[in-house]
């Protein structure tokens, strides 16, 4: 099957499940069925972008709970909540903990396709986040110890000759470390290179449109 991306399925309801399933297949997304928490842990890994929808009261282990522990374990998949009238709390608690969306029973199949879109689009763009940042990191890793001093410093806007100083070097060997951090980072322009000692500090990547080519 062509897909753009894959969705797990965790409700306790087969029928809901199986419905889902084949709404979300009709229209090219790949969807995973589980009947409770535990069958979800023991899934098999998929490729990206993937998103899960989630029925907040499932036996043993309920959503909320599931959510939390993937959040505990650093796994950052996008969730959307399924919710009874009666789960309105729990679902704001859910959309506190960084759920994407919390749909109540019984929701309408384009609401649901909106929804998962959403989510699968929040993925691939997080993914692609965590790419740069990694490359980022990389080059960073190929700079000398002097060239990460300048480098940082430059970032905070100081000007050549107060680079020098700081670090008691002549202006020309800061010139000289300045090119060779523009050049092994792969930044255009200044603001290019502050944006990437943002993402670096941050753990984010910024947008940085002309650095990454």
């Amino acid at each position: 099957m062509s897909s753009v991306g894959v969705v797990h399925v965790v409700d306790d309801d087969e029928s809901l499940r199986l419905a889902l399933v084949r709404l979300f297949r009709s229209v090219g997304i790949d969807a995973r069925p589980y009947g409770s928490v535990d069958e979800f842990q023991k899934r098999q890994k998929v490729g990206p972008p993937e998103c899960l929808v989630l029925d907040v009261r499932l036996p043993g282990m309920n959503g909320l709970e599931l959510q939390e522990q993937l959040i505990r374990l650093g796994i950052h998949l996008p969730v959307i909540l399924m919710t009874g009238h009666g789960d309105i709390q729990m679902s704001v608690r859910g959309m506190k903990a960084g759920a994407i969306d919390f749909l109540t029973k019984p929701f309408r199949d384009q609401d649901m396709l909106d929804a998962v879109t959403a989510a699968l689009m929040t993925d691939q763009k997080r993914r692609a986040a965590d790419d740069e940042l990694l490359e980022l990191r990389k080059r960073y890793a190929t700079l000398t110890p002097r060239e990460q001093e300048v480098m940082l410093l430059v970032a905070t806007g100081k000007m050549n000759k107060q680079v020098a100083g700081e670090l008691d070097i002549s202006e020309v060997t800061v010139k000289i470390h300045r090119g060779a951090v523009m050049r092994k980072m792969r930044a255009r322009t200044l603001p290019d290179l502050v944006l990437m000692v943002d993402a670096l500090k941050s753990g984010r990547a910024t947008e940085t449109p002309n650095t990454m080519v």
